[in-house]
């Protein structure tokens, strides 16, 4: 079995529910567990009862480290904070798990991502990590770094030094800012390859996870994953919508990527209404912004895509 781990809050349970939908579909035999970073989320998903998923709650796991940085960091950066100790508590919480890959919550997988670990198991190496592989216009490489916290893999073993090392540093230093050399929890990744030779490979075929920023750099059709970096769900006048970030995206990308993963995100608002629970906007819509009202145009081919576009939920 592989096992999964992502993270996050109430805020984001429909991009959390949207990856899970595309792992039933596409991946064979696996886990997703899931570190509930508030008990809204928690709570909601456990109404929901989705299959191949355990469920994680932060407050029953925060070591006092964690407690002790909490307060001063904003909820992303306190969840960046969190990323390497998740696949910790999935070892801890099972000790028949042998590798983890954490994934972040909008990752959306469109292939079976034993397509990914493959290259992975060939290496030999006990660590995972991936390269923003940016388009020239988008290349933030300097400043948030090369490689890319969205699919990184430990086993239990070999990983635990880099993942350890990693921790504290998350610990010590982890905000939303570029400062000496560090971003987030992502610029400590920039020298791992050099730093752990023995332990970590870097995923060398660079289309299998493509996000908006190489949009324009590789064709779709070969990506296992999608990442969807910056969209934002909103609400207008007309209903449910997203906002897709800051990024000019080919016609094809919007055709069968961004409208697949806009049908998914409705499924998941849906079930989540089902049970009760009022998806929250995460972004605040543009006054009379009415949600539905562009979908043809938008998806029309000789529509230009703007630099922010309101996709209809």
């Amino acid at each position: 079995m592989e096992h999964y781990v992502t993270l996050f809050d109430a805020l984001f349970l429909p991009q959390g529910i949207a990856l899970h939908r595309s792992l039933q579909r596409h991946a064979s035999d696996y886990r997703l567990w899931v570190l509930c970073v508030d008990e809204q989320a928690h709570e909601a998903l456990s109404k929901l009862a989705l299959p191949n998923v355990r469920l994680l709650r932060l407050g029953a796991l925060e070591t006092e480290e964690l407690r002790r940085v909490k307060a001063d960091r904003t909820r992303a950066e306190y969840c960046w904070t969190l990323t390497p100790f998740a696949p910790r508590f999935v070892f801890d919480a099972d000790a028949t798990v042998q590798r983890v890959t954490y994934l972040d919550a909008d990752l959306w997988f469109r292939k079976d991502p034993q397509l990914i670990l493959r290259e992975f198991d060939r290496s030999g190496k006990d660590v995972l990590i991936t390269d923003h592989a940016y388009a020239p216009e988008h290349d933030q490489s300097a400043i948030a770094g090369q490689y890319c916290v969205q699919f990184v893999t430990f086993t239990r073993d070999g990983g635990e030094p880099v993942r350890r090392w990693w921790q504290d540093k998350c610990v010590e230093w982890c905000h939303a800012r570029y400062e000496d050399g560090r971003f987030g929890d992502q610029k400590y990744l920039d020298d791992w390859p050099s730093r752990f030779s023995r332990e970590v490979h870097v995923l060398g075929d660079k289309e299998l996870i493509l996000a908006p920023w190489n949009a324009t750099r590789f064709p779709y059709g070969p990506s296992v994953c999608w990442h969807f970096h910056a969209l934002r769900l909103m609400k207008g006048r007309g209903g449910y919508g997203v906002d897709c970030g800051n990024y000019a995206l080919p016609t094809a990308t919007r055709q069968y990527i961004y409208r697949e993963y806009v049908k998914e995100l409705r499924c998941a608002v849906d079930m989540l209404l089902a049970i009760g629970v009022v998806p929250r906007p995460q972004k605040v819509a543009t006054v009379g912004t009415r949600c539905r009202s562009v979908l043809e145009r938008l998806f029309d081919h000789r529509w230009r895509l703007p630099s922010r576009v309101y996709y209809p939920l």
